[in-house]
C-alpha cells in the first residue's frame, strides 16, 4: 500500500475535521485558515500522485477517507448557511446584526 499518498489524504481529512470543529465553534477565521491549509495539501497531493498510482487496497482506503471528507464538508456548509444568508442580507442593504 502506498502510505505516502495516503498520508496526504489523511492530512486533508484531519484538516477537514478541524474545520468542522472550528465551524461548530463559530470560529470562521480558523475555518478559512484551515481551508488554506487544505488547498496547499491538495496541491502537494496532486504533485505526488502524478507518478504513483494507488494499489487496490490504498484506493479503498482513499475512498473511505474521501467519504469522510465529503461528510465533513457538507456539515460545514450546513453550519455556514445562516452566516452566509446574514452576509447576503447585509450586502443587499438589509439591516441585520451578524451573529
Amino acid at each position: 500500500m502506498d502510505t505516502r499518498l495516503l498520508s496526504y489524504y489523511e492530512a486533508i481529512e484531519q484538516a477537514s475535521a478541524d474545520m468542522l470543529s472550528a465551524a461548530k465553534a463559530g470560529d470562521w477565521d480558523q475555518v478559512v485558515k484551515l481551508e488554506g491549509a487544505c488547498v496547499l495539501l491538495i496541491s502537494q497531493l496532486k504533485h505526488a500522485a502524478r507518478n504513483s498510482p494507488l494499489d487496490a487496497e490504498a484506493a479503498k482506503a482513499k475512498s473511505r477517507i474521501m467519504q469522510r471528507i465529503l461528510i465533513n464538508d457538507a456539515e460545514i456548509r450546513h453550519l455556514a448557511e445562516p452566516w452566509l444568508q446574514d452576509l447576503d442580507d447585509m450586502m443587499a442593504g438589509k439591516r441585520q446584526t451578524l451573529h
